[in-house]
């Protein structure tokens, strides 16, 4: 059985991307900063008829949880088949340009950011035991300097200085940790769900279920499957790679 651990899984696309996951086979650990609301989650799946399932508290902007979780996957697992950086925040609004305060821009950057980063590092010895390692960055179509540069493209007017920025960083560390752990057989992605109705985007957008469907995908690839590569489920027609 392969083991998956997805941060910021106990809502939305997080769990519904555990749900999947569990079904194909996966044991999925569902990292949650709130350990509670995890253990929810987790009986609400259980419930469903999906045992292989387990809440670990994993808050990604605190380094000591982040080596708690893996210390306590460690002590069932000696291999991690997949990590699925999901856990992000939106931020507040205005993210103006010309206004967002730089502490607000920081606190977004840990997040989305910083914290991918601390848990990529910090798991990187258990996703080395596994034949096809793969780690999935959730990234957005905000990322895009491609597309914010378009003033025609259809999310132009958003102004998301901070959110966009930190995913169009973390689009970047894809690239390059993508690269220093191809000769390892490693798969490392950016993948974008598009806008999905949650919490995150007051319910505007498309179904869960299909966002999660998108990731899912890119988390189960093989030993064939792409790497250091950037997919949106709202890249352009014809297109199935999305533009930088």
């Amino acid at each position: 059985m392969k083991h998956v651990l997805i941060t910021g899984a106990n809502k939305s696309i997080g769990l519904e991307t555990a749900r999947q996951l569990a079904h194909q086979g996966y044991f999925v650990y569902l990292g949650c900063r709130d350990l509670v609301k995890g253990q929810q989650a987790v009986a609400h799946l259980t419930e469903a008829g999906l045992p292989h399932v387990e809440a670990i508290q994993l808050d990604v902007c605190d380094k000591a949880s982040i080596q708690a979780a893996e210390k306590t996957i460690r002590a069932k697992t000696s291999v991690l088949d997949v990590l699925i950086n999901n856990a992000g925040v939106l931020g507040g609004f205005p993210q103006n340009a010309l206004i967002t305060d730089t502490d607000q821009i920081r606190e977004i950057f840990n997040t989305n950011f910083f914290g991918t980063i601390e848990v990529t590092l910090t798991f990187l010895d258990l996703l080395e035991q596994a034949p096809v390692p793969v780690i999935v960055n959730i990234s957005s179509g905000l990322a895009s300097l491609t597309l914010q540069s378009d003033p025609t493209w259809i999310h132009a007017p958003y102004k998301l200085a901070a959110y966009g920025s930190s995913k169009t960083a973390l689009n970047a560390y894809t690239v390059f940790l993508a690269y220093e752990l191809q000769a390892k057989g490693f798969k490392v992605n950016a993948v974008d769900p598009g806008q999905t109705a949650t919490d995150f985007t007051g319910h505007q957008g498309g179904a869960v279920t299909d966002a999660a469907r998108f990731v899912t995908q890119y988390a189960t690839i093989g030993a064939d499957g792409p790497t250091g590569k950037y997919f949106s489920r709202d890249a352009p027609a014809g297109e199935t790679e999305s533009p930088w």
